[in-house]
Formats: C-alpha cells, sequence, structure tokens
C-alpha cells in the first residue's frame, strides 16, 4: 500500500497560518444549480446576455460571488473560464485557486492549482485539483490536505464526496506537527496509515479501514475499526489500552471505552483482566449541569480479599469494590450544595488495585451560605477507616455541624465585631458520644501610630455547652471529659504589636519587624469537657501568635502570656529571605492542659522558626524548627526544598519529631522521615523521573518502634516522552510493606496517550 506523505516545506509554509482551522471537504457543497456573478469591473468579462456571468435568471440565493484576474467565454463550447487569483464564495464558503473551468454542457467544474477551500468557521482543505459537478455538491478530489480543528491532519492520494460522505484512499492522519518552529521538516512522532478513510459530515467522525499505527516511523500494531471525532470535543469509542505488571496482580490490560451522552455527560467504562486476579470492572459518569457538576466512580470485582483482622479469616470469596462520588451546586449568587461519598467493601481494596493510598476514606456533605458579611453551613460527615487495628464501630460520624458567623462594623471605636453560632453531634456505634454548642463573639482593632507601630486589639468571649455519654469507652484519659451535661465561659483579650524597619542591604531591601504580643485569660474548665476535635497539640511558628494555640474548639489556651517575635524580610535582585523566630512566656505558675514534649508545658515556651529562601526560580527552600529551650535540641525539623526548572528538578522533604511525649498520647506519636522526587530532562521531549519515601524512625523517636531507622515506604521510578501529541511512560514502583492481600513489591506500568484517537 502506498500513501501519502505530509506537505513538503514549502507548501506547508503555506499552510502554517491555517494550523488552527477546523475541517471542511474539500468538495463542499455550496449550493442547487449555482450561478456565477463577475465583478463589474471585470474588463475581460464577456458583457452579453449569453455570458453566464451576467445571467440574472437564476434565484439570487443560488449565485456564486467571485473575483479572477481574468475570465473568458466561449460561446461554441459553452466553457467559463476563470484564471489568476480565482476566488468563489457563498453563504460562508470560499474556494481559491489559480483557475476554475466550467464546463455548462457537460456540467463539470475543474479547479486547479493550489486550490484552497475554506469553511464558514475558518475550515481548510488543500489540494492541487478538484473535480465537481455543476452543483458544487459531489466530485473528486488529487492530493488532498485537510487541516482538522485541533491541529490535526489527513492527507492522501484520492478522494471522493457523496452528499456527506467523503472517501480518502491511501491516506494518512497525524495530530503532530510536521515542522519544527523554524519551518524545517519534521517526521510525526505518530501517524496512522489507511487504505481508505471515511469522514461522516453528520455524525463528524472519521473512521478507517486497513489502519495500522506508526510509531516514531515504525509499523508497531494493526488498528481494526479504528475511528476518532474530527474536532476537538471527545467522540464515543474504545480508548487506548494500557498495560501493567504488579506483585499483587501479575500482568494487567485495560480497555476502556468512552461515551459522549450529550454535549455535557459522558461515560467510560473499562475492563481489567489480570493474569492472577479475577477481572475488574470500572465506571465514571460525570455531568455538567447548569447549576454546578458531580462524578461518580465505581469499581467492583469478586475475588479472595486477606483480611486485616486477625480474628476473620485468612482468605475468602466475596465482593470487592470501591465507590467515589463528588458534586457541587450553586444554587445562586450565595448558596451553595457540596458532598462527597467514599466507600469500599474492604480496607485492602484500593492498594490492591492501586486506586489509593489513603487509610481513611471520608464521607461529607455541607449546605453553605456565603455573602460579604455572614456565613452560614449546616454539614456533616462520616469517616471510613482503612487502618490497620482502628475498630471501625469506633469511628466517630459527625451529624449535624451548624455553624453561623456575622460580622458587624463597630459603631464606636471603628473595629470589626464577628459573632459565631456553632453546634455539632459526634455520635459512634460503639464508644463516646458527643454533642455541643456555643455562642461566641470576637472584637478586633487594627490602628497604625504615629510612629509606624502596627497595633491589634482584640477581645473574645464564649459560653460552650456539652454532652457526652459513655465517655469510659475513650482510651486515653485526658480526652474523655466528664459525662452528662457540662458548661464553660471562655474569655481572652490581647494586644499585638508590631515595629517594622525598614532599610537598604546587601544590594536590596531589609525589613526587621520586632513583635510583641500581651494575651489575659481566666482559667478554664479545659479537662471537664471532652476532647474530639483538639488532640494534635504542637508549637510552630504559623500557632505562635494565635489567640488560641490549639486548634479546634475543645480545648482552649487559657494561659497569660507574653509571645516575643522577631521577623526579617530580605527582597534583593536575585534573592529573597523571609525568616521568623519567637518564644513565649506564661505570667502565672498555674498548671496548664499542654503535655509534656509539646513544647508550651512550662512557663517559658521553646523557640519557634520559620525561615524561606528563594533564588530567582530555580531555588526554593523552606525550614521550620523548634528548639528545646533548656538545651536548643531540636524537637521538630522540617525541610522542604525545590531545585531546578519545571522540566528537571529536585525536591527533597525531611520531618523529625523529636517531642519526647509518651505513647499515652497516641495523636502526637515522633516520626522521622524523609522523602525524594526528581525529574531530569534528558532530552527534548524524554525525561526520567522517580520519588521515593523513607521511614527513618527508629527506637530514638519512638520507643516502641522495632524498626532499624531505615524503612523505604514507597518508591517509583521512570522514563517518559512527551511532545504534546505523544506520551509515553514506563514506571517501576515497589510498596515495601503488607497490608492484607496488598502485598509489598514490585509493578511496572507501561502509558500510551495519543492525542485525539481511539478505536
Amino acid at each position: 500500500m502506498t500513501v501519502p506523505m505530509f506537505p513538503t516545506r514549502s507548501k506547508r509554509r503555506m499552510l502554517k497560518s491555517l494550523c488552527g482551522c477546523s475541517l471542511i471537504m474539500p468538495i463542499a457543497a455550496y449550493g442547487q444549480s449555482p450561478d456565477v456573478i463577475a465583478p463589474k469591473d471585470n474588463k475581460d468579462a464577456v458583457a452579453d446576455s449569453q455570458n453566464p456571468a451576467t445571467d440574472n435568471r437564476a434565484n439570487p440565493q443560488d449565485r456564486i460571488a467571485f473575483s479572477a484576474e481574468k475570465v473568458d467565454y466561449d460561446a461554441q463550447t459553452d466553457i467559463v473560464t476563470a484564471a489568476g487569483n480565482v476566488q468563489l464564495s457563498r453563504d460562508g464558503y470560499q474556494l481559491n485557486a489559480d483557475s476554475v473551468v466550467w464546463n455548462r454542457k457537460t456540467g463539470e467544474v475543474t479547479a486547479q492549482g493550489n486550490v484552497r477551500t475554506t469553511g464558514p468557521n475558518g475550515d481548510a482543505a488543500f489540494s492541487d485539483t478538484i473535480m465537481l459537478t455543476d452543483n458544487l455538491k459531489d466530485g473528486f478530489v488529487e492530493n488532498l490536505l485537510l487541516i482538522l480543528n485541533d491541529g490535526g491532519r489527513l492527507a492522501a492520494q484520492r478522494g471522493q464526496r457523496d452528499e456527506e460522505i467523503l472517501t480518502l484512499d491511501y491516506a494518512a492522519y497525524s495530530p503532530c506537527p510536521v515542522e519544527t518552529s523554524d519551518g524545517c521538516p519534521k517526521k510525526p512522532s505518530w501517524q496512522v496509515k489507511a487504505t481508505k478513510v471515511t469522514y461522516d459530515r453528520s455524525r463528524n467522525r472519521v473512521k478507517y479501514q486497513g489502519a495500522r499505527l506508526e510509531l516514531f516511523g515504525l509499523p508497531l500494531v494493526p488498528l481494526p475499526g479504528l475511528s476518532h471525532p474530527a474536532e476537538t470535543p471527545a467522540g464515543t469509542g474504545f480508548l487506548v489500552p494500557s498495560i501493567e505488571v504488579s506483585r499483587n496482580n501479575g500482568v494487567a490490560l485495560e480497555i476502556p471505552y468512552y461515551w459522549r451522552l450529550s454535549e455535557n455527560r459522558d461515560l467510560r467504562v473499562s475492563g481489567t483482566v489480570f493474569s492472577n486476579v479475577a477481572p475488574l470492572a470500572q465506571a465514571q459518569f460525570r455531568s455538567l449541569e447548569g447549576k454546578g457538576a458531580f462524578s461518580v466512580s465505581a469499581f467492583a470485582t469478586f475475588g479472595t480479599a486477606i483480611s486485616t483482622d486477625i480474628n476473620a479469616p485468612e482468605t475468602n470469596q466475596r465482593f470487592r469494590g470501591y465507590l467515589d462520588g463528588i458534586g457541587k451546586f450553586h444554587l445562586n449568587e450565595r448558596w451553595t450544595l457540596s458532598g462527597s461519598l467514599r466507600l469500599t467493601s474492604d480496607r485492602t481494596f484500593l492498594r490492591r488495585y492501586d486506586i489509593s493510598n489513603d487509610d481513611r476514606l471520608r464521607s461529607t456533605f455541607a449546605l453553605e451560605r456565603i455573602d460579604s458579611d455572614s456565613y452560614f453551613s449546616l454539614a456533616g460527615w462520616a469517616v471510613q477507616t482503612l487502618r490497620v487495628g482502628d475498630d471501625q464501630n469506633a469511628t466517630p460520624i459527625a451529624l449535624p455541624e451548624l455553624d453561623y458567623r456575622l460580622r458587624l462594623g463597630d459603631p464606636l471605636l471603628g473595629g470589626k465585631i464577628e459573632l459565631q453560632a456553632n453546634s455539632l453531634a459526634i455520635t459512634r456505634v460503639e464508644g463516646q458520644d458527643t454533642r455541643r454548642a456555643f455562642v461566641g463573639a470576637r472584637w478586633d482593632l487594627r490602628t497604625i501610630t504615629k510612629l509606624g507601630q502596627e497595633v491589634n486589639f482584640t477581645i473574645f468571649g464564649r459560653g460552650d455547652v456539652y454532652n457526652s455519654s459513655d465517655n469510659e469507652q475513650t482510651v486515653t484519659e485526658i480526652y474523655r471529659g466528664e459525662s452528662g451535661w457540662q458548661a464553660r465561659a471562655i474569655f481572652a483579650a490581647a494586644a499585638d504589636i508590631k515595629w517594622p524597619f525598614a532599610g537598604s542591604a546587601f544590594g536590596g531591601t531589609q525589613v526587621f519587624t520586632p513583635r510583641v504580643q500581651f494575651v489575659a485569660a481566666p482559667t478554664v474548665a479545659n479537662l471537664r469537657i471532652p476532647n474530639e476535635d483538639s488532640r494534635a497539640v504542637d508549637l510552630e511558628s504559623s500557632n505562635l501568635f494565635a489567640l488560641n494555640r490549639i486548634s479546634g474548639y475543645d480545648r482552649f489556651d487559657d494561659s497569660s502570656r507574653v509571645t516575643l517575635g522577631l521577623d526579617w524580610n530580605f527582597a534583593g535582585k536575585l534573592i529573597t529571605i523571609d525568616s521568623s523566630i519567637g518564644q513565649s512566656f506564661q505570667l502565672s505558675n498555674r498548671a496548664t492542659i499542654f503535655p509534656d514534649g509539646t513544647g508550651l508545658s512550662e512557663r517559658v515556651s521553646d523557640f519557634v522558626g520559620r525561615t524561606e529562601v528563594r533564588f530567582k526560580d530555580l531555588i526554593k527552600f523552606t525550614h521550620r524548627f523548634r528548639l528545646d529551650k533548656d538545651n536548643l535540641a531540636v524537637r521538630r525539623n522540617e525541610i522542604d526544598a525545590t531545585v531546578g526548572t519545571r522540566g528537571t528538578f529536585l525536591q527533597v522533604g525531611y520531618l523529625r519529631l523529636n517531642r519526647n511525649i509518651g505513647p499515652e498520647i497516641e495523636d502526637l506519636a515522633d516520626r522521622e522521615e524523609i522523602r525524594f522526587g526528581a525529574r531530569a530532562k534528558i532530552a527534548r521531549y524524554w525525561s526520567v523521573f522517580g520519588s521515593a519515601i523513607v521511614d527513618l524512625t527508629g527506637q530514638r523517636e519512638d520507643p516502641l518502634s522495632v524498626e532499624d531507622g531505615f524503612q523505604p515506604v514507597r518508591h517509583r521510578f521512570g522514563i517518559a516522552y512527551d511532545d504534546h501529541c505523544l506520551s509515553i511512560g514506563l514506571t517501576w514502583r515497589r510498596v515495601y510493606q503488607d497490608t492484607g492481600d496488598a502485598q509489598s513489591g514490585n509493578s511496572f506500568l507501561l502509558r500510551l496517550a495519543f492525542r485525539n484517537i481511539g478505536v
């Protein structure tokens, strides 16, 4: 089979400005029984009644307007000849050629030389010769090039149009560029060659017969039944299969099928067959509605699962699956409804089939109203735990949570007032149940003194009511609180002063900002109240100056204190630096609710700080730390660094928590880990990439740990090719930890993504 090559360099230069045009057939219908209207100033036009160029008997709507350098009419042969930059147009369609010959006796119209046709939307097609019937509806074309809407091209030796069907013989298709940015010829990364290509304009779809895929010029695989949409919008059909090899499932082959149900809805289904386990079915439905959108995905199989429960059988045959849905709707300019649903049949299904590494699945809903001065939320959520050893019956369900906030202006002092009302009910199948409600108010005033000091005043008050039951079932005693009804009042006042000093230094500008905060708060009955949302307590630079340094609502930092800090900012031509450090001092000797090791358990807190360095767009370095106030031991050391460009970069993350907190506080366990991620561009379109997570936690950080301080968690390494019309990737992944039937081991994934192609 001989198939056409894409245009030569000279022709491609001519077509370069039209690469964004959409598809039109070069023999597109211009109308029924057309008439030809010649320009009035054409000196060569024949001006008698026999000249069809001036024949006004036809319907004006059927006429074709044209211009040419020369028009001849031979009355004996009844042939009209237009030559020299011929342009014909009708109803938004236009044909350009070096010459057009119309034989009125035979009804044959022939356009020759640099023929180009364009449609109402800027569609374009090119050829050497087009032969049409006199109604310009059906015809024959040679040496054809079609420019598709998304930049793809169809080239053919010849073609024939019949009504809405265009048939091309010995054709080639590719969406890839066929020349470089400087105009040099470039072989497409991939192309499809076929003995016959059929374009159905009514269905806007291209189908192939005898097709084969060529990758980098080499024949790869036959493609029986290949078809794809002729324009950018997706079309129904099979998608490119994917291949993966893994320790858990063996060789996997996924064959997806895509349905474009309508302009705003689609459905993707796929079946994956494995060499080691039963097949897996998958479906995803998406819909874009007038006021929002939603998506639902489902996975299903029937096979063997190894339970993570030591009391359950090791293996069993059962249904295994996963359901994932998300949606959000803007009911009007103020009201929004959103929700998500995530459920799985067992704790290891997601890891077994490489769907997700999440250890908790959260299902939520929220109804919100937002305007410039108020916020209302009705929300709820439920959690499915996938952690080994966690009891699902002890996992909380929050339903409902009500939250309302109203912001008002202060008519007396000019500050801002915020009112809040909140309620929450937490229920467990087996375990402690808690209900709470509170109302609060906060007043803030910001002012600038004549000396340039920024002063912020805050007054805060809140009243809480709690009711709890089955408190004894909470393992950690300090989280239980007292059962039954409990109430408390919270009050705090604060003054925060910043005094920036700016000046030139090191070729740039630096700003020193000393900061001091005074907080006064009476003792709060914290331990009588159940603790559901304030368990992760840790002193950081982000909460050092917070009015409440404990997250959530169930615990409140009731210490009267002074907090000192220093911020330094430097902005140069190439580098910027932002750094801060601070420490707080408690003003009384009363007992604190903070556990030992949090940095806040004594009158003087640990030092906390943060530094961020940026060098152009090449380096970003962030360091967060906490130093022991007594011996400057590093209690928290966190580093995130990125070096490189978008194509070639290295990312490093390191975290070490050495807080010396006892094992009775399970939410604050110490840990040490390092993360790597890198990508290196080795050629214009080729790159290698990799990432790894290593658990460095040993007995030094966690006395209960049985690890040696170097335990890889998972890694991946791969090579990829991407030239914007073709993506190829080969990835090697390894997981080092067993979780039920999600066993440790290697997996290999081959990814092929072709732009605008399906089967």
